[in-house]
């Protein structure tokens, strides 16, 4: 891992904030990406204090000119592109299917889903020139099952994973994995609006086998190893990340 070239999305926050922290502490060179300047260069200063060689730039990932162009600026800083991780997303617009509105499904889907698109087509670029590379986009123990309070969330990691699969199928033959990390319930402050408040962390972690919600850590250790030559022969796989929550 010392030397690769990470770069991450939404990484200034939860669980991006977590892998880049986890990468930098490999010795791995970072582009951090997220809607937050303030926010990104407390990051790259704490990635440089680790020793870590790092920079920050600010994209919107729905925006095609602006994921092209991010893409880009970690091969000319850094001269390739070893590792993506696409972690930029959103909770969505809690509510039934009947509470959804048009300007929901889009905000949900062009975040979580063209996002996602958009990276991968610019990752894949680079690293199917260079016949290297791994992908790990970020899904959710939702984007394999049902939830009736939050049903767009839910369709769009069911199309992370879709998109996951067949990058993979596609990469396969330049020596690119694809795969991705579903956690389940892990302690961001997404889960806090989520669940509603920190005060209802308890009863979400009820309903988990372990008995607690997952750390960004764990999440980010997962995230690191497949992106490493550990994992060398995984590619287009959930790997799921929930206490047990799935294993029922």
């Amino acid at each position: 891992m010392k030397q690769s070239v990470v770069l991450i999305t939404g990484a200034t926050a939860g669980i991006g904030r977590a892998a880049a922290m986890a990468f930098g502490r490999e010795g791995a060179r970072l582009v951090c990406s997220g809607r937050n300047a303030e926010a990104g260069a407390a990051l790259v200063a704490e990635l440089q204090a680790l020793g870590a060689e790092a920079a920050f730039v600010r994209a919107e990932v729905s925006d095609e000119v602006q994921v092209r162009e991010l893409v880009d600026f970690a091969v000319s800083r850094f001269g390739r592109l070893d590792i993506a991780v696409n972690s930029a997303g959103t909770e969505g617009r809690p509510g039934g299917i009947t509470e959804q509105t048009l300007q929901a499904y889009a905000a949900t889907f062009d975040a979580n889903v063209l996002g996602t698109l958009l990276c991968m087509k610019h990752e894949l670029r680079v690293m199917k020139a260079q016949k290297q590379g791994v992908v790990v986009n970020l899904s959710s123990t939702m984007g394999s099952r049902g939830n009736a309070l939050n049903p767009l969330y839910v369709a769009s990691k069911h199309a992370v994973e879709g998109l996951t699969k067949s990058g993979a199928l596609e990469a396969a033959p330049f020596n690119v994995r694809v795969n991705a990390v579903a956690p389940g319930p892990i302690a961001t402050e997404m889960l806090d609006r989520i669940a509603g408040g920190t005060d209802r962390i308890p009863m979400v972690a009820a309903t988990i086998p372990m008995g607690r919600v997952g750390t960004p850590q764990e999440v980010a250790d997962a995230i690191v190893f497949m992106a490493s030559e550990r994992a060398s022969y995984i590619s287009g796989q959930i790997l799921q990340l929930n206490g047990g929550k799935t294993a029922a």
